[in-house]
C-alpha cells in the first residue's frame, strides 16, 4: 500500500478513500502470476505429455441453441451472448434456465430488472416459477460471495453492462468496468467449472462497452440477428473454441417466448407457389446446415442517377454482378434502379448465391416468371463463368427433401445420385445458364 496524500487527477488533497475489499475478491484479484486461468499443469508440457478427454456437454433445452453452441453448455465456458436492445436475450437466457434448473443448479443474475420483474416475465412465458432462482444484483464482490455459497453449475448475468466493482471507480457500464466484470466471471468459471452465459448489448455503432470488447475474452460468441418487425430470430455462433463457428440456430418470436424452427427452410419459402417476376429460390448453407432462402430483385426505370439497393447482400458483390451482366449478357441496367433482397432478414455472403441473385435480376428485368419449383446456385467469374461450389451435394439434397423439381447450378465435376424426377441442369458459362431459364 502507497500513502497518497493529492489526487494526481484532479489535484485535490485528502480525497482518496480506501476500500477493503471481500477476501473472496482479494483471491480472484490475485497477481496473475499466483493463479491459472485453466485448471490443470502450469509447468511447460508437450502435447504428447497432455491427457486430453472428450468434452462434456450439457443440454440447453433448446435444440437450435444447441446447435449453434456445438452441442450445448460446456462446463468452465463462457458464452456471450449479444444482441440489439429488445431482440430477446434475456427471454433466451430465462428459458434456458427454466430448462437447465430441471437437472442442475442454475441461477440467473439480474441487474436490470427486479425479482419481481422477472418472475411477471416467467408468468407470460409460461415457465415453471419453482426451478428458477434469481439474484437481483449489480455488484460483482456481492455476486462473488453469494454464488461461492450456492455453487450453481450455470450462471446467467443478465447484462454485463449493469455490473460494476468496487476496485474501479467508473461507472457501470464503461469499458474498465465491462472488461474487468467480464475478467474475474471468466476466472471464476475456469476455476470453478461453472457454465457461465454473459448477456450484453449492442449499440447501433456496436462499439461504446459491449460485446466487443469482450469477444477476444470469452470462448463463444453468439449473436442475434432479426429485422425489426419480423418475428423470425437467427442466432449465430461467430466464435466457438468448443465447436464449429457460423452455425446458426432460427427462432420464432410467440407469445409464449422465441420457439424453435424445426425446418426453417419451409419458413422462409412461405408461399412459394405464387411467385412473381424476380423471385429465385437459392440453397444456402449456414454452418454446417442448408437453407432454403428467397432472393427477391425488382428493376425499375429511373430518370435520375441509379440507385442499387441490397438488403441481405453485400452491395460491393452486387456491382459486381451487374458489371458481369452488362457485358456478358448485354443487360443494359444504367437506366433502371436495382433493389435486391433476401427474404426473411437473412443476410447471403457467400459467393454461391450469385447465379441466383443474377437470374433473380434478369427475371425482373424481362417480366420473365421463373418456376417456383425451381433453384440456382454458383458462384460467377468476371469472365462470366460459372464457377463450383463448396457443398453442391448438401444444396440439392435439401432441395430434394423440400420437393423440388429443378436445379439449375455450376459443373458439378461429378454425377451425383439424385432422386427420380428432379432435373440437374448444369452450365459452364452465366449466359448459357440463361438460355437455360429461357427454355
Amino acid at each position: 500500500m502507497q500513502w497518497q496524500g493529492r489526487c494526481p487527477a484532479c489535484g485535490n488533497w485528502n480525497s482518496f478513500e480506501e476500500i477493503a475489499l471481500s477476501k473472496t475478491v482479494q483471491a480472484s484479484r490475485a497477481p496473475s502470476g499466483n493463479r491459472s486461468l485453466t485448471q490443470g499443469s502450469t509447468a511447460i508440457l508437450s502435447l504428447a505429455e497432455v491427457k486430453v478427454e472428450d468434452t462434456v456437454r450439457w443440454p440447453t433445452g433448446s435444440v437450435e441453441l444447441d446447435r449453434a453452441l456445438g452441442g450445448g453448455l460446456v462446463p468452465g465456458a463462457v458464452v456471450l451472448i449479444g444482441g440489439d436492445p429488445g431482440i430477446g436475450k434475456s427471454t433466451l437466457t430465462l428459458q434456458v434456465v427454466s430448462a437447465i434448473a430441471e437437472q442442475r443448479r442454475a441461477v440467473y443474475v439480474t441487474g436490470e430488472e427486479s425479482a419481481a420483474q422477472v418472475a411477471a416475465r416467467a408468468q407470460r412465458l409460461d415457465l415453471a416459477l419453482a426451478p428458477i432462482r434469481v439474484l437481483a444484483e449489480t455488484n460483482l464482490e456481492a455476486i462473488f460471495d453469494l454464488i461461492s455459497k450456492d455453487r450453481p453449475q450455470v450462471v446467467v448475468i443478465d447484462s454485463i453492462q449493469t455490473l460494476y466493482s468496487d476496485a474501479y471507480s467508473s461507472a457501470p457500464g464503461s469499458v474498465v468496468q465491462v472488461r474487468e466484470c467480464a475478467a474475474d466471471l471468466i476466472r471464476y468459471a475456469k476455476a470453478n467449472g461453472v457454465s457461465v452465459l454473459i448477456v450484453g448489448h449492442v449499440t447501433k455503432e456496436g462499439t461504446i462497452a459491449g460485446p466487443r470488447v469482450l469477444e477476444h475474452l470469452v470462448d463463444t460468441v453468439i449473436y442475434f440477428e432479426g429485422e425489426a418487425g419480423s418475428s423470425i430470430r437467427i442466432i449465430r455462433a461467430l466464435k466457438n473454441r468448443f465447436g464449429a463457428s457460423n452455425e446458426i440456430g432460427v427462432f420464432s418470436m410467440t407469445e409464449n417466448g422465441l420457439r424453435a424452427v424445426a425446418n426453417p427452410s419451409v419458413l422462409f419459402l412461405h408461399n412459394t407457389q405464387s411467385l412473381s417476376a424476380g423471385n429465385v429460390v437459392f440453397p444456402a448453407i449456414e454452418g454446417s446446415r442448408p437453407l432454403l432462402v428467397q432472393i427477391q430483385a425488382l428493376v425499375d426505370r429511373t430518370a435520375g442517377n441509379p440507385r442499387r439497393v441490397c438488403n441481405g447482400v453485400d452491395a460491393q458483390r452486387l456491382a459486381m454482378l451487374l458489371a458481369v451482366m452488362n457485358r456478358h449478357l448485354g443487360s443494359q441496367l444504367s437506366g433502371f434502379d436495382v433493389f435486391v433482397n433476401v427474404v426473411g432478414g437473412i443476410s447471403v455472403d457467400e459467393p454461391a448465391a450469385d447465379l441466383a441473385i443474377i437470374a433473380a435480376i434478369w427475371s425482373s428485368l424481362t417480366g420473365r416468371v421463373l418456376p417456383s419449383q425451381q433453384v440456382l446456385f454458383g458462384e460467377i467469374g468476371l469472365g462470366g463463368e460459372i464457377r463450383p461450389v463448396v457443398g453442391a451435394a448438401i444444396r440439392i439434397g435439401e432441395a430434394e427433401k423440400l420437393g423440388f423439381e429443378s436445379v439449375i447450378c455450376g459443373d458439378l465435376g461429378k454425377t451425383l445420385r439424385t432422386r427420380a424426377g428432379l432435373k440437374l441442369q448444369t452450365a459452364a458459362r452465366v449466359d448459357a445458364a440463361i438460355e437455360l431459364l429461357r427454355a
